[in-house]
């Protein structure tokens, strides 16, 4: 009989690598933390309409990638219901915020979100079909705020921030190619978009024909993604297409002058990017990408965001200005799993997994209790631990604990008897006797 194995696009995440993850996701909560954000868990089925009306339904995302399916009615009174696993986590935030009318506080919401999201993506380097965001919100009333440039900057700001934190290097002329790299636009106003989408899809008319099929079809459909394309054949083309800028009114330029004043200001390095529109269709003023040339291959975005002013009147709710960014935390990993091979690499070392404290290692099925319950101590103390097995021969206890920790504890029947166990760290060779009460201070130094 054929085993079975995880679906195409999709894969399992598994030790030592999910260490990496749960670091990443406490550095994220505690730099979230401090700027005042609190964590919000949607759920992972949604309405499909949630997401055709939001992110558009002539977008990528929901016009080829959606994972959606008539739910059956259960009883005659019932209709069935269109569902989809959510593809993206703005839409559902903003749904709850309207649902749960966290607006009527008056207070701006500081909301950030950590999980799984889906698309019937084809599946390349850092991009699968159950892939998993760190993502943050700020939503709220315009009279609390939420339509100030401030905001935009403080939340790239914060992005810099947690990227500092994990120890991702700024791009600089030292550091050209590792660093991460701040792009940003403006898309204008609810106003300025269409005025500019018509032009643009005036200017694709007479060159369409010789794009990429891909790109043929956006020309219909939604003409900011062209300006996205990676086609090498189209560059040329979309190079020669008009500029969003040259379409933006006085008050959209006003408030991208501010946000770049203030990110002069925190000393976030960006580059301004004119063709960087987020092809979305509740994106509004502005948008933004961080991007990094380590680990990615060619798709080089890690994560991307921008302000959407509209989304909450287009699902129903009222008028409450946000913005936001999302995070392809599979696409961070491989970034920080390259800078530490990377580093490794520069010191003539080879990158390895972070070790436990100690391993407990009784000397006979006998001292298995006695083995257990130190561990239990230890453990309590804080200590990292794993407990070895009685059945083993000497040996092969120490060649399991050099694997796995830092030191031996050896526990036989005098070590019992005494109260006194044999300790060995392999880093230093070092071998001593040690009372079990100060073995949780010696074994953490």
């Amino acid at each position: 009989m054929p085993t079975i194995k995880a679906v195409r696009g999709t894969r399992d995440l598994l030790p030592p690598e999910t260490a990496l993850w749960n670091r990443v996701e406490a550095v994220a909560r505690d730099v979230f933390r401090r700027y005042g954000f609190h964590e919000i868990r949607t759920p992972v089925l949604e309405a499909t309409e949630l997401f055709a009306r939001g992110v558009g339904e002539e977008t990528d995302i929901v016009s080829k990638e959606m994972y959606t399916w008539e739910d059956r009615a259960r009883a005659q009174s019932e209709k069935a219901q269109s569902l989809t696993l959510r593809p993206e986590n703005t839409a559902g935030v903003v749904r709850a915020y309207i649902e749960h009318k966290l607006g009527d506080t008056g207070q701006l919401q500081k909301l950030y979100y950590i999980g799984p999201q889906f698309r019937r993506e084809r599946p390349q380097k850092g991009r699968y079909r159950q892939f998993f965001q760190i993502g943050a919100e700020v939503i709220g009333p315009a009279t609390a705020g939420s339509e100030s440039p401030l905001r935009d900057a403080e939340v790239l700001e914060m992005l810099a921030a947690l990227l500092d934190a994990l120890e991702i290097p700024r791009a600089s002329a030292e550091n050209e190619f590792r660093g991460w790299r701040l792009q940003l636009n403006s898309v204008g106003s609810s106003t300025d978009r269409p005025r500019y989408v018509a032009a643009l899809r005036e200017a694709l008319g007479p060159v369409k024909d010789r794009m990429c099929p891909d790109n043929q079809r956006r020309a219909e459909t939604n003409p900011l993604r062209v300006l996205d394309s990676k086609d090498v054949e189209d560059q040329e083309i979309i190079d020669a297409l008009p500029k969003i800028a040259d379409y933006l009114d006085d008050a959209s330029k006003a408030h991208f002058a501010a946000v770049l004043d203030s990110l002069d200001a925190c000393g976030v390095p960006y580059t301004v990017n004119p063709r960087l529109v987020r092809g979305l269709d509740y994106y509004t003023r502005t948008t933004f990408e961080f991007t990094v040339n380590l680990g990615l291959g060619t798709q080089n975005a890690m994560l991307g965001g921008g302000r959407y002013d509209g989304l909450s009147e287009m699902l129903g709710g009222p008028r409450a200005p946000g913005i936001g960014f999302a995070i392809g935390e599979d696409r961070l990993i491989l970034t920080l799993q390259a800078l530490e091979e990377a580093r490794a690499a520069a010191a003539g070392e080879i990158a390895v997994t972070p070790k436990m404290d100690a391993y407990v290692a009784p000397l006979s099925v006998g001292q298995h209790a006695a083995a257990l319950r130190l561990a239990h101590e230890l453990r309590a103390a804080g200590l990292a631990v794993e407990v070895g097995d009685g059945s083993f021969r000497l040996k092969r206890s120490f060649e399991a604990a050099e694997r796995v920790a830092r030191a031996i504890v050896i526990v036989g029947e005098d070590e019992v008897a005494h109260q006194v166990a044999t300790v060995k760290t392999f880093a230093t060779g070092e071998q001593r006797k040690v009372g079990f009460g100060e073995l949780a201070a010696v074994l953490g130094e």
